[in-house]
């Protein structure tokens, strides 16, 4: 799909098509990891939009209005084509962009794409209705609907040679994508609740005595809810600064779209820590002028030289 000339890759126009489709479904659904990747030179952003539309796509079928058994038939036909893509089978003739794409990415950059199996594995568990007792349990989930996401986008990353610690960098990659995960289990609480999903750990609800659900804009009666989001704010703040351990081992415009990507997170998660409350009133999120602050800040480095100094 690609073929190298004098040290540069030439793409076709057929596989520049399936990359700006890809780039087109980030720019209109990714939000806060939009804000990321836009820092990346070209390659690395084109195979970044290829795994966001491939991971939207099973999102979407995990999401979407059709019955149980129509989901998994779909989840399989999308694993289906993750195995034409790791088989080598997809031409850049292929019908599906996602898959061109991918395919074209994976060729470029060394991406472990059994990550996107787990991601297919965790939207089974959804489909399954599984609850977690304890965050061991629930740290299963995570890693398979974040922590794989965050170890594909390492393959298209790279860590810089001679990084020190570099032989956990995928460690990190898996933390910090637990971290962004249970910012989101907490933002969407209550919508998750709607839609008759509990994530939060049950030893942890009947802890602080919220065993009884978010299906109201107010906690449950007698509940310590506060309690509950600080419990789980301050899980949530050692896993980032764990997962920010990985920065350092970045060239420049990875570790800034990384350090935005969290970022955006990590000031999301203190906004719901300053007011637990607000996400049973509603979705709680950034402006976009302080994303891109937080874009800023990552591309001149501050959080990466932070997170060298050990204070991320």
């Amino acid at each position: 799909m690609s073929r190298i000339v004098d040290g540069s890759a030439h793409t076709s126009a057929p596989v520049l098509a399936a990359y700006r489709y890809c780039e087109t479904v980030t720019g209109q659904q990714a939000r806060n990891f939009a804000y990321g990747i836009r820092l990346l030179p070209q390659e690395k952003r084109q195979a970044m939009s290829a795994l966001y539309a491939f991971s939207r796509r099973v999102d979407d079928i995990g999401d979407g209005d059709l019955d149980p058994a129509t989901k998994r038939v779909r989840l399989e036909e999308t694993r289906a084509v993750l195995g034409r893509v790791r088989d080598g089978e997809v031409s850049e003739d292929d019908t599906d962009p996602v898959a061109v794409a991918l395919a074209d990415a994976s060729r470029r950059f060394p991406i472990p794409l059994g990550g996107l199996d787990e991601l297919i594995d965790g939207v089974q568990m959804d489909l399954r209705g599984e609850t977690y007792e304890s965050w061991d349990d629930l740290k299963v989930y995570c890693r398979c609907v974040a922590g794989g996401i965050g170890r594909l986008s390492l393959g298209v990353f790279g860590t810089v040679p001679g990084a020190r610690d570099a032989e956990h960098a995928s460690s990190y990659a898996d933390t910090l994508g637990l971290a962004l995960q249970l910012t989101n289990i907490l933002r969407d609480v209550r919508e998750d609740a709607g839609n008759g999903r509990t994530y939060l750990p049950a030893e942890d609800l009947a802890k602080f005595g919220c065993s009884a659900g978010f299906s109201q804009p107010v906690p449950p009666a007698g509940a310590d809810f506060a309690g509950l989001v600080h419990h789980e704010v301050r899980r949530a703040r050692a896993l980032f600064a764990e997962g920010y351990r990985l920065l350092p081992m970045l060239d420049r415009r990875s570790g800034a779209c990384v350090a935005a990507m969290a970022g955006i997170y990590r000031r999301l998660l203190e906004r719901i820590a300053a007011d637990p409350e607000a996400v049973l009133r509603g979705r709680v999120s950034l402006p976009g002028r302080e994303k891109a602050y937080v874009a800023l800040r990552g591309l001149a480095g501050l959080d990466t030289r932070h997170a060298a100094r050990g204070r991320a």
